[in-house]
């Protein structure tokens, strides 16, 4: 920003005639470019799913406040400098503790991570109420929380699935088994996160941040196997186990770069960010406009 200020220290624009239009056109702009600017963000808080336990939160409500705004202050520190971290807190008086954690996607930035985190945690108590564990899982990110001692379960045990409707046809599900196949090799190879694309298949994977290496690509094996069968010959799926996650999409025309954004909604990521291209062009071109018609009438008045 410091060089663009001073290349153009000493230039001026000639200002806008007092006329009626101007000034209330260009605010017009600037509040549509305003609105536009963070729609391709807003994909990332998109909520997928949530699960709450049935038993209630020991020690009351002040007791699960105090804790877990205690653990969620904890979580939100750290979202700006990592992508996955866990952690346990307590109340102020050394009352029932809270063992949680939250994970962002693999591609975000540090600073969407930061506000996926930021805008997940106080889903908790709005979404599960006082219950002693839930867990939120947005298109950008997840968290959870349970009290010390609550029952684990398998990490290859299902907690959610969404598959799409109707098939893709022709050599569809060969590309996608052959994608499936790509994906499990790049986990296998130590990535904890990973994309792939085969055809017209985009797919993705993810294991929890601590998970071995061992134990990821035995959690996405899993996860494949359930998306064939739970999904079938759909075009999409998500199928999120405790410990990973996949998805995969169809896309006709072909995979592009902007059909990358995981989570399943690459299409719809796409449309978002030509909606946000698109609007800012327009937006900028009326502004060259009005800057053009300011100009011609400055001359006329000189005359």
């Amino acid at each position: 920003m410091g060089s663009l200020t001073a290349r153009y220290r000493h230039t001026s624009l000639t200002p806008f005639p007092s006329s009626s239009f101007a000034l209330p056109l260009l605010r017009l702009a600037l509040t549509v470019l305003a609105f536009l600017s963070p729609a391709a963000a807003g994909d990332l808080y998109n909520l997928v799913y949530k699960g709450c336990a049935n038993q209630s939160f020991p020690g009351g409500a002040a007791a699960y406040g105090q804790a877990l705004a205690a653990l969620s202050s904890s979580l939100t520190a750290r979202a700006a400098t990592s992508e996955f971290y866990k952690t346990t807190a307590s109340s102020a008086n050394g009352g029932q503790s809270l063992f949680g954690l939250f994970q962002c996607r693999g591609d975000l930035s540090s600073s969407d991570c930061s506000a996926c985190v930021s805008r997940l945690l106080p889903m908790w108590p709005s979404l599960c109420g006082y219950a002693a564990a839930a867990r939120v899982q947005l298109s950008g990110c997840y968290a959870l929380y349970q009290v010390s001692g609550f029952p684990q379960i398998s990490g290859t045990q299902m907690l959610y699935k969404t598959c799409g409707s109707g098939g893709g046809g022709g050599d569809f599900e060969v590309n996608r088994d052959t994608a499936f196949s790509q994906l499990q090799s790049g986990v296998a190879g130590g990535q904890g996160f990973y994309t792939t694309s085969y055809g017209s298949i985009y797919t993705m994977a993810q294991c929890e941040g601590d998970l071995s290496n061992g134990d990821c690509t035995d959690c996405v094996a899993q996860a494949v196997q359930k998306s064939e069968v739970e999904c079938g010959g759909a075009t999409s799926g998500q199928i999120y186990l405790d410990k990973c996650y996949i998805s995969y999409s169809y896309y006709a025309n072909g995979v592009t770069s902007a059909g990358s954004g995981g989570g399943g909604n690459g299409g719809q990521t796409g449309k978002t960010v030509a909606i946000v291209v698109g609007g800012a062009a327009g937006v900028g071109f009326l502004i060259i406009c009005l800057l053009f018609a300011g100009s011609l009438m400055r001359k006329k008045d000189d005359f």
